[in-house]
């Protein structure tokens, strides 16, 4: 009988030991990674992010300081963040050559100063931007981006992914290819948006002397005024249609004949402070009242 206790408690130790080294060798590959660091930086630091697939947020404090947090559940990628100067690199590094999407997925979120300068590459996932007044440059492939509260000047080149602007108020410069452009409660007086396919929507401000151009090929583009705007207008759609709601006055400068076919719309609504250039191949144009 003692002999068989013995036997028994020894077994039932060597499968709790057995448990717990298969639990060691297993918990790395599904354990989370999680990095977070912060650097003190001067006036105007630029940050750069490169991440190929995750959930990025990056928003300001009032502090002169960097902070990156990080989380990640695969063990082919690693997370690098380090300054240079008044620079700080943040990158998403592959391990291996043999990696799946979902084994792509970092989500980060990074809090910088407010007059921060950005240069974001993520080319699938989502971004969210706000409250930075620094320039910046955001590259995606099919990553979705929201931004609110952007003052400073702001390039967009997506593929795919969607693009919104809110309450932004410096220059805003976007092209995709397919992607949807919604530009809404900005006061901008520079705004060039392009894609091909996709819609665009404009329902901002109008300021003096601004200058909007929107160009697509197909989709729809959406333009919302008020009775208070003031700007001139020159719309063309090769072989679509053009609908207006602003009550023009002819133009005061002649203006460059479009072909026959085409429909175009030209004119000035009040004095013709800012100027309105929007033109598609064969998409609708409309010019509507905000209600």
């Amino acid at each position: 009988m003692q002999l068989s206790s013995i036997s028994s408690s020894h077994a039932r130790g060597l499968l709790a030991g057995a448990a717990a080294l298969l639990l060691l060798a297993v918990s790395p590959v599904f354990a989370q990674r999680h990095l977070e660091k912060q650097f003190t930086v001067l006036a105007h630091p630029l940050v750069t992010l490169h991440n190929p697939s995750g959930k990025v947020i990056i928003s300001s404090w009032d502090k002169p300081t960097v902070k990156v947090v990080a989380d990640h559940d695969s063990p082919k990628i690693a997370v690098e963040a380090q300054q240079v100067d008044n620079r700080v690199d943040v990158v998403t590094h592959l391990l291996s050559d043999n990696i799946s999407p979902s084994e792509l997925h970092t989500n980060y979120v990074i809090t910088v100063p407010e007059d921060a300068e950005l240069q974001i590459h993520s080319d699938s996932g989502s971004l969210n931007i706000s409250n930075i007044l620094g320039d910046m440059t955001v590259e995606t492939i099919a990553a979705g981006i929201e931004a609110e509260n952007i003052g400073g000047y702001l390039v967009v080149q997506t593929v795919g992914g969607a693009f919104q602007c809110m309450r932004c108020t410096g220059r805003i410069e976007v092209h995709s290819i397919s992607g949807d452009i919604r530009l809404i409660d900005d006061h901008s007086s520079n705004i060039f948006a392009q894609t091909s396919t996709g819609s665009i929507l404009l329902d901002g401000d109008f300021l003096a002397n601004g200058i909007y151009r929107l160009k697509n090929y197909s989709g729809p583009i959406n333009v919302r005024f008020s009775p208070g705007d003031s700007f001139d207008v020159e719309a063309t759609s090769l072989y679509g249609k053009v609908d207006n709601q602003a009550k023009l006055v002819p133009p005061r400068h002649a203006r460059r004949r479009p072909p026959h076919f085409a429909q175009t719309l030209f004119g000035s609504f009040n004095q013709g402070r800012a100027k309105l250039e929007i033109s598609s191949f064969n998409g609708i144009i409309n010019i509507h009242k905000r209600d």
